[in-house]
């Protein structure tokens, strides 16, 4: 039986000019789950990541070698779907508040999952299909222990899907996940099962404490 861990990008730069790179936190919380990873003996023998900069820069301060990229594996455009949502003309508060940013990424998307949003450059199903095509190629033949980096959406995607959740249970997950949070996967060539969900015992020591971040 195979394992497949998925971890979050570390800590980004939420607020920025550019948000796809990591934050000096979010280097410091990848080095600490790659040391994690590597403490208790769990080598991959793949690994794999979307083609954002946060996940490839996850894994590079995570210690581990860049290996395969599937783009199944980047978050969904929550900006275009913000654009759609309002016609291009999204309220200066969704931009500048954190709470309400949240809220309404919550709201944004359970409208989406409906196809209540006009005109989104991804669908609902189209997003779906291609995270269970990246899934599908993390589980290939060939690797026992495969290391995956992604983002929260796509994480809440497989947990949702793994137990034959309802669609709007993706995003309850996804507004849970934590910054280079673990998630695991059992696998065979015919099942694949939730073993553990979104745990980070790497920011839990005296040394990391502080370093616990959502986005």
């Amino acid at each position: 039986m195979g394992e497949l861990l998925v971890i979050r990008h570390g800590q980004a730069s939420f607020g920025a000019d550019n948000y796809d790179k990591l934050s000096d936190l979010g280097h410091r919380q990848s080095e600490a789950v790659g040391q994690l990873l590597r403490d208790t003996g769990w080598v991959p023998d793949r690994t794999i990541t979307g083609t954002l900069t946060r996940q490839k820069e996850t894994l590079a301060s995570m210690g581990f070698e860049a290996g395969d990229t599937h783009p199944g594996l980047n978050e969904y455009d929550f900006q275009d779907l913000l654009n759609a949502r309002y016609k291009g003309a999204v309220p200066d508060l969704v931009k500048g508040d954190r709470k309400v940013h949240f809220r309404t990424l919550r709201e944004t998307v359970f409208q989406w999952q409906a196809d209540e949003i006009e005109g989104p450059a991804e669908t609902w199903g189209s997003f779906t299909n291609r995270v269970e095509a990246a899934r599908l190629i993390a589980c290939a033949e060939g690797a026992e222990r495969v290391l995956a980096v992604s983002s929260g959406g796509v994480i809440g995607q497989l947990t949702a899907a793994s137990l034959g959740a309802p669609h709007k249970m993706m995003m309850t997950l996804n507004l849970q996940i934590k910054n280079t949070s673990i998630t695991k996967f059992v696998f065979t060539k015919s099942a694949f099962f939730l073993h553990e969900f979104n745990a980070t015992p790497h920011l839990m020591s005296a040394q990391t404490a502080g370093m616990l971040t959502y986005s």
